[in-house]
């Protein structure tokens, strides 16, 4: 990457770093004003006053919050969000088609929210242990989930295709076959649709496996390169990242929801609610969500972090190709805008890959120890 282009990734990434910070300071004092002055409290009645059936109550709560809040940051959103993504040459869509993009995310995300929330509501008005049950649910959803996402949810957002280079996707079953993993295809995906941005991922479960590939990075990298990020992809299942982070997810669900119901419970006269199931008071459950998240960040962004480098490691042992690998984190971290060196702690905090510097140095430091070693 040239020093323009380093310079102005470093600049991207620090604007987009402190809008997020920024924006969640001001949201999370904004959500304790609204629960401190009973403004939570008063849009609970306000709803009780239109139904006396709870749960359509809690979806007309819900309607108020998720409207006041998109109303308030839709500014932030357009200004650096589709602006900024814009001002650095990064998004192919056009103001309306970000406007449709974001509609579509929300009704999706809904959707795939509302049994979550129903559930998870009579949960907690009908048993001291909610937590442990609402685990339990959260947990087989997101499997469940993972099994249909890329056959049912991607498609709404994206066309996928089986890719047309047959030498390319006989030496991209060839890596399969020699790793012993059965897919049900190797697509590609019109990403160009929305960005510049390059990129690659496992997706599935079961029947539903399969590697996608953007179609940004099929026309910009070569075949080489895109073997290296394919076996990559194949590092994460050769490795047993899929199994690793099923039951991960499962402890940290159960760990958090357990921490969160407790802290919940003590909190709850502190603003003056009685009970877990009163609709007022979820939002005060929700903060504590959000800072749980951010407290355990440096936890979950190490362990996807260290599942990086080991996929790397196998892209190694697959390809022998420590230059493809190079090359191809520079052309990423290129086209993405990725600051190749970012500060440490935000690294640290956040980032669920390693920098691209660090990357290509593991990579070169671990071929040298393997293949080079006298």
């Amino acid at each position: 990457m040239d020093e323009t282009r380093k310079e102005s990734a470093k600049k991207y990434e620090k604007i987009k770093l402190t809008v997020n910070i920024t924006e969640s300071v001001i949201s999370f004092v904004l959500l304790i004003l609204f629960l401190w002055f009973g403004y939570s409290k008063k849009l609970e009645l306000y709803a009780y006053s239109i139904t006396a059936n709870p749960y359509l109550a809690l979806v007309i709560y819900g309607l108020v919050i998720g409207i006041i809040s998109s109303i308030v940051s839709f500014p932030v959103d357009y200004v650096f969000g589709y602006r900024l993504e814009h001002k650095f040459g990064l998004s192919n869509l056009t103001f309306f088609g970000w406007i449709g993009e974001k509609a579509k995310g929300a009704l999706v995300g809904s959707i795939i929210a509302a049994p979550i929330a129903f559930l998870f509501y009579w949960l907690i008005s009908s048993y001291a242990l909610w937590w442990l049950y609402l685990a339990c649910i959260v947990w087989v959803y997101s499997v469940l989930l993972a099994q249909i996402a890329p056959v049912l949810i991607f498609p709404l957002f994206y066309k996928f295709t089986p890719i047309e280079n047959e030498e390319l996707k006989d030496k991209l079953m060839a890596l399969c076959n020699k790793a012993g993993f059965k897919v049900s295809g190797i697509y590609k995906f019109n990403m160009s649709k929305t960005t510049k941005k390059a990129n690659a991922a496992f997706t599935g479960m079961g029947k539903t496996k399969r590697i996608i590939l953007g179609d940004t990075l099929l026309e910009t990298f070569t075949e080489k390169e895109i073997e290296t990020v394919f076996a990559h992809e194949l590092g994460h299942y050769k490795r047993g990242h899929i199994t690793k982070n099923i039951f991960i997810s499962l402890f940290g669900t159960f760990i958090g929801l357990f921490v969160m119901s407790q802290i919940y419970i003590k909190l709850l006269p502190v603003f003056g609610f009685t009970q877990p199931y009163e609709i007022g008071a979820l939002l005060l459950l929700a903060v504590i969500a959000a800072i749980y998240s951010f407290l355990t960040s440096p936890l979950t962004a190490g362990i996807s972090r260290k599942f990086e480098f080991e996929a790397d490691r196998y892209a190694i042992d697959t390809t022998h190709d420590p230059d493809s690998l190079e090359s191809t984190m520079k052309k990423l971290a290129e086209q993405n805008l990725a600051d190749d060196e970012p500060n440490r702690l935000v690294e640290f905090w956040s980032y669920s890959h390693p920098s691209i510097k660090r990357r290509i140095e593991a990579a070169r430091s671990y071929f040298k120890a393997r293949y080079q070693a006298v």
